[in-house]
Parts: structure tokens; sequence; C-alpha cells
């Protein structure tokens, strides 16, 4: 486990990191000393495990493209009011991707200082690059996260055992789910590859995305897993024992996926299938994206290379969320943005 007297060497870095975020300044200093709510022990592995509802969070932005740490508490403080279990700071949702380190690793203090009472804070720290991958996790672990979110390397990809070494490092630092995304990655995460890496004192469970039947494969072996698909979770929660789900949709519905993950309700899942789909109708964070700046819960600013859903695209989405209660939105009733209304970052 990762020592955690090295936050007195880390404390300086966080210092001018948050000297960046001039417009809603907060400057940390991750010391024990002056955080006594950063947790000494984290929360262990069954207690993690108990999550069944936890949002990719959606990272906003300032005017100027900084990050909005305003609104993120908004955002989150929303999340931790309809019920939800945990974050994932800084996922391909956060857009982590988007991210130079210190503004990564600086998010992830910050929500470790501020909600780590309340949710559990899975910083996702991982990367291609193992050696970035291990430095990255050190650091959200000095600072206190509960668990890290790790992905097999994508795009300069490598063999099955570089990608089980990959995993076994970085497991060796501390608590983390696993992210199965080939789609994204280029990679599937093979049972093959899973069970063995299961055996590990800190492997908590697998985001899924390969779909319902493997999940249930790996529930029948006391696997731990967590959908990556929204429009399957409910399925895979009350038919096929999914542990819960890491959901994009919640960052707008938190309270009805939390209705969704507590109790079967076919009805409700089949009504919300349809905004589901139209989330994902462009590659993920874009739809999320331009949803949550439609109901004005986050400013019109992207980073590049994302751009907003085109208008038509925008025209179908405002009908799901607007025939829905505005109390279940983040956010207010939803309007169409205008291409002047939208900053390009």
């Amino acid at each position: 486990m990762f020592d955690f007297g090295l936050t007195l060497i880390f404390s300086q870095v966080f210092l001018f990191i948050a000297s960046h975020y001039s417009e809603n300044a907060r400057v940390y200093d991750t010391t024990s000393a002056n955080f006594p709510n950063i947790k000494k022990v984290m929360r262990n592995l069954e207690t993690i495990k108990q999550a069944s509802l936890i949002t990719a969070i959606k990272t906003p932005y300032l005017t100027n493209g900084e990050i909005d740490l305003a609104c993120y508490d908004d955002l989150v403080e929303q999340q931790i009011a309809a019920g939800v279990d945990g974050i994932i700071v800084g996922g391909t949702t956060g857009e982590g991707q988007l991210m130079n380190w210190e503004e990564h690793l600086m998010l992830i203090a910050h929500s470790v200082s501020k909600f780590s009472d309340r949710l559990l804070i899975v910083g996702n720290t991982g990367s291609n690059n193992t050696r970035e991958a291990i430095k990255a996790t050190e650091y959200g672990f000095a600072t206190g996260m509960d668990a890290a979110l790790q992905i097999n390397p994508y795009y300069g990809r490598t063999s099955m055992a570089g990608v089980k070494e990959h995993f076994n490092r970085l497991l060796d630092i501390g608590p983390a789910f696993i992210y199965n995304v080939a789609g994204r990655t280029g990679q599937d995460l093979t049972p093959d590859i899973i069970e063995p890496l299961a055996k590990h004192e800190n492997f908590i469970g697998v985001k899924e995305c390969g779909g319902n039947e493997r999940i249930a494969h790996y529930e029948q072996q006391g696997i731990a897993c967590w959908s990556g698909n929204d429009d399957e979770a409910h399925d895979a929660r009350h038919i096929h024992n999914a542990h819960g789900v890491i959901s994009v949709t919640s960052n707008i519905i938190p309270g009805l996926f939390r209705q969704l993950m507590d109790e079967k309700n076919d009805a409700l899942n089949a009504k919300l299938q349809p905004l589901m789909g139209w989330l994902f109708c462009e590659p993920n964070p874009i739809a999320i994206n331009t949803a949550l700046m439609m109901t004005g819960a986050v400013n019109p600013v992207f980073r590049l290379p994302y751009v907003p859903l085109t208008r038509a695209q925008q025209e179908i989405g405002l009908g799901y969320i607007n025939e829905l209660d505005v109390a279940d939105i983040v956010g207010e009733k939803a309007q169409l943005l205008t291409e002047k209304d939208v900053i390009l970052r």
C-alpha cells in the first residue's frame, strides 16, 4: 500500500496546481494536518463493493476553458442529494483525457477534500503508459482517494502478458476497478485475463462493457461487476446480479437512475431507454455535455476535439429530457443551444 507520509512531499505540488484556478481559487495543502477529513484509512474493499450507483461525473469549464470548481461542486452535491454512492473523477465522461496531469490530480484532491466523507471517490488514474499510471495512482492515493479506475493500454497495445503485468503493478498500489471497454481500447479483457487478476488482494471488480452475459459469468464466480452500458444496467443489476453501474446518464437524472438500481422497474427502464440511447448517439461525452448545457447545469464550453450535437440531434434530445419531471433533471427545462452560445476551447 502506498505510504501516506508522501503526502508531505506532494503538498507543494498541489499548492502549485491550485494556484492556476484563480477565478474560483481554492488553495490546497494536502497534508493530513491541514485536511483532517482526508481519510488515513481508506474504505475497505467490501464497503466499496456496496456502491451500486457510481456516476462518471462531468467536469465543467469556465468560459476561459479552465475547470469550474464551483460548478463541479454543485454537480456533485446534486449527485449526493439524489443518493448516488460514488463518483469517478476524471474518467472519459469527466474528460480526463483532455486534462494535463496537474489538472487531473488537482480534481481528485479537491474531490477528496470536499466530498470523501459522503461519497466514494474513485480517481481515474489509468494510462496506456504503465510508468505514468503508476505515478498518477500513487499521487491519487496520497491525497486520499478510495480507489483507482484502471484501463488496459490503448492505441499502443501490448501482449496479453503485458496487460497482466500492467494491471498487477497498478493493483499493488491500492484498490482498483478494472475497466473493460474494447470499443475504446481496441483490446477486450477476456475472462482468462480478468479471472487471475481477481485473486489480487486489491482487485475490487470490473466495469464491464462486454454485455450482461459476461457480467453474469463473472458474478457467478464471485467477481464483482458494474455495468458500463447504461441501457443494459437495470437488467444487469436485477437479472444478472451485477453489483451496480458506473453511469453516464446519472449525470443528468441521478434520482431516476437511483430508482433503477434500487428496485426492478421495467416500466421506468423502458421509459428511459430513448434518452439513454440518445446520450450515446455520438462518442461519449459529446451528448451528455450537450444535454447538461441544454439544461443550463454547466456553461456551454467544450474542450476540443469535442463539439456540441447538431441542432437536429439536440431537437431529439430536447423531447426526451423535457418529457421528464424537471425535478428529476440536473438543471432546468432543456433549451436548444445556438451556435453563438457555445465556446470551443
